[in-house]
């Protein structure tokens, strides 16, 4: 049997594990557990009403939160030409064409999140298997496939995201860190959890979210009703 830190007993002490809270209650009482020595995320776990064997089943999009999420997202652009200054005026931390697919190749990946431009996409489709086990190619549905380079840029520094549904049909999104502002958390998690929401396939019929509990990086779960 795994042996609980004292803080983390310490923390489920806080709450009743049978009971369901509010949104508001949850992070209050997260607000309320010991602190570490580092920043912890702020998570949202789902467990979803879906068949993840199925494709017309797979939940996945992006979600711009209002306060970000706390940390600083490398950002990758693989393009050529007038794009390549669009990118660097934009923020991004690597940019570049072939040579860049090359460095990845040879077992680089010091990034979060990578754009391409339509036209890579043929080059960078043959890193497939470096990139796809590891969620980081790009791909139109997430807008990380695009012309607009800029906008994508701008929108990932600012603190747009992920969420895709799991083999066990979860859903798990950070929407902050607990050092942030009571207010700012719950705004963020309400508005990842409405683009959750508003994802549900055309073919799952009546209830779609089985359960949500919310956590950080060191705590308990706490369900929320």
């Amino acid at each position: 049997m795994k042996q609980r830190s004292k803080a983390y007993k310490k923390a489920s002490e806080l709450f009743d594990k049978s009971k369901h809270y509010s949104l508001e209650e949850a992070v209050a009482i997260l607000k309320k557990m010991p602190t570490k020595k580092f920043d912890e995320s702020v998570e949202i776990n789902l467990s979803l009403n879906i068949d993840s064997k199925k494709s017309d089943q797979m939940v996945r999009g992006t979600v711009l939160l209002p306060y970000g999420t706390g940390r600083s997202k490398k950002v990758a652009v693989f393009c050529r030409g007038e794009a390549e200054k669009e990118a660097r005026e934009a923020g991004a931390d690597f940019v570049g064409a072939q040579e860049l697919i090359d460095k990845v190749a040879g077992g680089w990946l010091e990034f979060d999140v990578a754009v391409s431009t339509p036209e890579m996409m043929k080059e960078l489709s043959k890193l497939g298997k470096v990139l796809g086990p590891r969620g980081l190619m790009p791909s139109p549905k997430t807008g990380t496939v695009t012309n607009d380079i800029k906008k994508a840029v701008n929108e990932l520094k600012a603190g747009k995201i992920e969420f895709k549904s799991d083999k066990q049909a979860g859903v798990h999104v950070a929407v902050g860190k607990i050092s942030f502002e009571t207010e700012k958390l719950l705004e963020n998690a309400k508005t990842v959890l409405s683009a959750i929401r508003n994802s549900k396939p055309v073919s799952i019929k009546g209830e779609f979210i089985r359960s949500i509990s919310v956590t950080t990086t060191m705590s308990p779960g706490i369900r929320i009703s």
